[in-house]
């Protein structure tokens, strides 16, 4: 992408959206057109045309969509499916409509199914069964993926997609209820450090892994991918390493500074035992991630404390 093309970031008042919308600017790129719900509502397909029409984007990242950890995934499962399966049918179709050079598609690691070899590789993708406690987000983003290949095969599209593995990092969501396991329990310990409560009750076991990837890094890597990948199947982008929940936590309540004991709530979803990607094609063209993971936690409770952009 040259620094002056006309690079459309939808989804950009979120997490990955924001974190995008940063890299680029700090790295150059002039022409940036950061769409929010406020712009368009991507769910409308008549809004979508017309907004294309008037922008003729010319590169697309499309990092919109609906999003929460296991509870809000497990109440709302109609509304993940819906609203993500037809943000990225209008998207896709206006894309091709209007001849957008290039576009990529954000998907997420939690759509790799509930039992597969560890690290995950690209191709076990649909190899087994879903996770349930999110399944309706998953069809929804093994769709958009393969929507893109879809429109890749039969009309030439430049459409591109990826798998980030769990994000985190300042721009997120701390909402309890609504949040990822990280910004939701940074939020939660913080909270009990303030009030002293002597308890912090996070949800499951524990003792399930995940790999956590700092949103910065998630940003460098799509407009690595944007200048280098055009391949037709789609590319894990992972920090390399996973951890415990329980480990995680200790982490949380060690960077917050909170003093007090952490029990666990049996009765909530763990989710899958294990998700760790296999990030070794990404890394093979010259991308890997920088930020560990204390190192990110440290930035993302910093921010959480002293912006005034926090999403509660």
């Amino acid at each position: 992408m040259n620094k002056d093309a006309k690079i459309a970031i939808l989804g950009a008042a979120g997490l990955v959206g924001k974190s995008i919308t940063n890299y680029l600017v700090n790295n150059g790129y002039t022409n940036l057109l950061p769409v929010t719900r406020k712009d368009v509502d991507l769910k409308a397909q008549e809004a979508v045309d017309y907004w294309f029409a008037v922008n003729r984007p010319e590169y697309i990242i499309l990092a919109a969509a609906k999003v929460g950890g296991i509870l809000n995934n497990s109440k709302h499962p109609a509304d993940f499916g819906y609203e993500n399966g037809i943000i990225q049918m209008n998207v896709l179709s206006c894309s091709h409509k209007y001849n957008v050079k290039k576009l990529l598609f954000l998907g997420s690691a939690c759509i790799y199914p509930k039992e597969t070899p560890q690290p995950i590789k690209e191709e076990y993708l649909l190899s087994n069964y879903l996770e349930p406690t999110n399944e309706m987000y998953a069809l929804a983003k093994v769709y958009g993926l393969k929507l893109c290949q879809a429109y890749k095969k039969q009309y030439g599209c430049n459409f591109i997609s990826c798998m980030p593995s769990n994000l985190y990092g300042v721009f997120d969501n701390f909402s309890v209820n609504g949040g990822h396991v990280i910004p939701a329990n940074v939020r939660k310990f913080h909270a009990a450090k303030l009030a002293n409560d002597p308890v912090v009750t996070c949800f499951g076991t524990g003792q399930v892994y995940r790999e956590f990837l700092y949103a910065e890094d998630l940003a460098e890597a799509c407009v690595f991918l944007m200048n280098e990948y055009n391949d037709l199947e789609t590319i894990n982008i992972g920090y390399g390493d996973d951890i415990t929940i329980f480990d995680l936590m200790n982490l949380i309540s060690k960077v917050v500074g909170y003093t007090g004991r952490v029990e666990w709530d049996t009765t909530k979803p763990n989710g899958v035992t294990k998700r760790l990607l296999d990030s070794s094609k990404i890394h093979k063209l010259g991308w890997k991630a920088k930020v560990p993971l204390e190192e990110g936690l440290i930035r993302t409770y910093k921010w959480y404390t002293t912006s005034p952009e926090v999403r509660v």
